[in-house]
């Protein structure tokens, strides 16, 4: 498997799951989350995608400080409908990592580990990209997200829509999504300069 070095460079998200330690998956329930993973389950990796594992790391490190994020203890909130814009792929970045879910998760066993409700849209929080709330403590942080002060190669315009309309070659192609990568790469580079938290 051949993909981009920087992946490799994005710091992980380090996460406790009690459903995870109940069933014997990972000891203690502890794992980590990198963006490798959530490429793969994205099938890709763009600005959106990269954002949103952004807004995941930050929000949790600003709730959860120097311990482990608890993994289905988390809300995740968005203000437009799930079908608007990228919502839903931002919020199923914020379900890989979180476990929140709508309606379709895991429905718990004996009242606990229920993950369903977690994940909402149409909610006011103003003009944040999202909101994450502690489910314990209530604590819940705004999380900006705006890369356009990342900008991308003037020959990538020209370059995608070629290769959309099907007349690129393959060196064209391959130039095409190295550029992508780069702007991607750039993004990840800059986190201070894209992403901003709050308190609520």
């Amino acid at each position: 498997m051949t993909y981009p070095d920087f992946y490799n460079k994005i710091e992980t998200i380090k996460v406790q799951d009690e459903l995870s330690s109940f069933l014997g998956t990972f000891e203690d329930g502890i794992y980590e989350i990198s963006y490798l993973d959530i490429v793969k389950g994205a099938g890709h990796s763009c600005p959106t995608v990269l954002g949103a594992y952004l807004m995941n790391l930050e929000a949790l490190k600003a709730l959860y400080s120097n311990e482990p994020a608890k993994r289905g203890e988390v809300e995740v909130s968005f203000s437009q409908r799930q079908s608007e814009a990228v919502a839903g792929v931002i919020g199923n970045v914020a379900m890989n990592i979180t476990g929140a879910c709508t309606n379709n998760g895991f429905k718990g066993i004996a009242g606990k580990y229920d993950r369903n409700y977690l994940l909402k849209f149409e909610q006011d929080i103003n003009d944040a990209s999202a909101r994450f709330t502690r489910v314990d403590t209530k604590q819940s942080v705004d999380v900006f997200y705006d890369p356009s002060s990342i900008q991308f190669d003037p020959s990538m315009q020209a370059l995608m829509q070629k290769c959309v309309q099907g007349n690129a070659d393959e060196t064209e192609k391959l130039n095409f999504g190295k550029l992508w990568q780069s702007r991607v790469e750039n993004i990840s580079k800059n986190i201070s300069n894209v992403i901003t938290v709050k308190e609520v």
